[in-house]
């Protein structure tokens, strides 16, 4: 941490920055706070790039270490500055600090968005206003279902959100694969098909991509998803594992056509390997993002040399936890069919994305398989680790663990080691001092690199022994050591870093009806903010 500290970086006015976004040349706003900050009030081009993570997210996010990188946070002065260090050490060239930070932001008249996933959620709104997206509420689908009626509910969702929760007899065909699987899905051309997910966003946007592709059936969405079924007093399933097979040839011949159109309709550029190759010959002079759009379990069987996996729906859904460089070029890898990067491309194209291109790839060039390691920049902690089988002993003799993980998404079950503590890395150093007993500090993440990055820090600071759980907790878990705990009751090193709660049905309520405002303003805000364009189909 002494090195990056020594680095210093330049400022950019909120003027400076308004212009740098809508000049044509690449440029990355990234958002450092922690928390719940990102989602109380951020640029609308803003990426999510907490402190805490700079290290494990940046490559990804940002794969070219020449582009210009914004760095904003509350005044520009509590988080910035160190965060544009630590990119600048980290191997970034052309980083600035927001001078001022969001309150100059404000202060100039522009505007901040608040949520997570913004643009692409309000895409939904857009989405909806423009078309008319057709709807129904949970107990008219109630009523549906109860009575026998010819209805089958497709959920848009990635298969763990859809285990969570659903819609009693509902199926998955998460994202992308609604259009590549629903023509061997539903019964017949004239069942009703009703889209759903969590809230509305995803059931909007693969309801109307049902119907931009043209099925005969009638489509809806369910209004406000899941969470009006449970409002509306109803039980939903837990534990669903129904999916919505591949598709048959048959099936996937009509998918093929529906996405045909709707690659005409919105211009869905498609590529060949020699414009590919040289894409990739000039990433250093112009980002390149390499998505694979299938399944992550086709991804592992087999992909495309540097490739990163990016199912379409989640691609479509978080294009910010994806894409930090909107300017950046984005080739969608898929079958030879192309029916799921072409569906992806449309959505990419309306959410204001000039440079998205698609590409088929033949089993033949899918070279690599498994998962691909994550990237990480910076020094990981080259100091004392900790074998998972040696854990007890150590806990025994009054060792105390320290869990770094973020928490887990849709209020998921947590699995962590018993009598572990939840921290944050960019608080631990100052809060050490709570931590219980005079013992060795054990830390660990899930997979023990963020525990590693921080045990990096902590011997600079700590008056106590500290260790790196080799593998993290997964390691833990996968030794088979213990029954690990379960849940989001694990206790925090800190009340304010706690864990958050299953919320109760009146905040649910209070939640949603929120999220509801939240569309009816967001898109005339971002009409006022200027900085992104929903684009409509082209004009024929």
């Amino acid at each position: 941490m002494a090195d990056v500290e020594a680095v210093r970086v330049e400022s950019i006015t909120a003027e400076e920055l308004r212009r740098a976004v809508l000049d044509p040349d690449e440029i990355a706003v990234v958002d450092v706070r922690e928390g719940d900050r990102y989602a109380s009030g951020h640029i609308s081009v803003a990426v999510e790039l907490p402190f805490s993570e700079i290290e494990l997210r940046a490559a990804e996010l940002l794969p070219r270490s020449g582009v210009r990188i914004v760095v904003t946070d509350d005044d520009g002065a509590s988080l910035a500055p160190a965060a544009a260090a630590r990119l600048t050490a980290i191997g970034y060239q052309n980083v600035r600090v927001l001078a001022g930070g969001l309150r100059s932001w404000g202060v100039g008249g522009n505007e901040l968005i608040t949520g997570l996933n913004s643009l692409s959620k309000a895409l939904g709104e857009f989405v909806e206003r423009h078309y008319q997206t057709p709807k129904i509420g949970a107990g008219e689908l109630h009523k549906l279902l109860s009575s026998g009626q010819d209805v089958i509910v497709l959920d848009t969702r990635p298969l763990e959100e859809f285990n969570h929760i659903s819609i009693p007899d509902g199926i998955a065909a998460p994202g992308a694969e609604l259009l590549h699987r629903v023509f061997d899905a539903v019964p017949s051309p004239t069942t009703q098909v009703v889209v759903n997910c969590a809230g509305r966003t995803r059931a909007i946007i693969g309801a109307q991509a049902l119907l931009n592709a043209g099925i005969p059936n009638p489509v809806v969405s369910l209004e406000n998803g899941t969470a009006a079924w449970l409002l509306a007093g109803l039980e939903p399933s837990r534990g669903a594992t129904a999916q919505a097979g591949k598709p048959s040839a048959a099936g996937l011949a009509k998918a093929r056509e529906a996405a045909s159109r709707i690659a005409a309709r919105f211009g869905v550029r498609t590529i060949d390997r020699a414009l590919l190759d040289t894409f990739r010959s000039s990433r250093t002079d112009r980002t390149l993002y390499l998505f694979d759009v299938r399944t992550a379990e086709e991804f592992e069987a087999g992909h495309f040399p540097g490739a990163l996996s990016a199912p379409g729906g989640q691609l479509v859904q978080a294009t910010d936890r994806y894409v930090g460089v909107r300017e950046g070029r984005i080739v969608l890898l898929d079958d030879p069919d192309l029916v799921r990067a072409a569906i992806t491309a449309s959505w990419l194209y309306q959410l204001g994305l000039s440079n998205v291109f698609i590409h088929p790839v033949a089993p033949a060039d899918r070279t690599e398989s498994g998962r691909v390691e994550k990237r990480i920049l910076g020094d990981l902690y080259s100091g004392e680790t900790i074998q998972p089988v040696d854990l007890a002993a150590l806990i025994a003799s009054g060792a105390v663990v320290l869990d770094l993980e973020a928490p887990p998404p849709y209020f998921r079950e947590r699995l962590y080691i018993p009598g572990s503590i939840v921290v944050r890395r960019l608080t631990l150093v100052s809060r050490l001092d709570q931590a219980p007993g005079t013992g060795p500090i054990v830390l660990t993440s899930s997979d023990g690199a963020l525990a590693r990055l921080a045990a990096a820090e902590l011997v600079w600071h700590g008056k106590r022994r500290v260790l790196a759980l080799a593998g993290g907790t997964a390691g833990w878990i996968a030794a088979g050591l213990g029954e690990p705990g379960r849940g989001l009751d694990q206790p925090a090193l800190d009340p304010s870093e706690a864990l958050p709660k299953l919320p109760t049905l009146e905040q649910r309520r209070v939640t949603l009806a929120a999220y509801v405002h939240w569309g009816d303003v967001i898109v005339e805000q971002l009409d006022r903010d200027g900085l992104v364009q929903f684009r409509l189909p082209l004009a024929t």
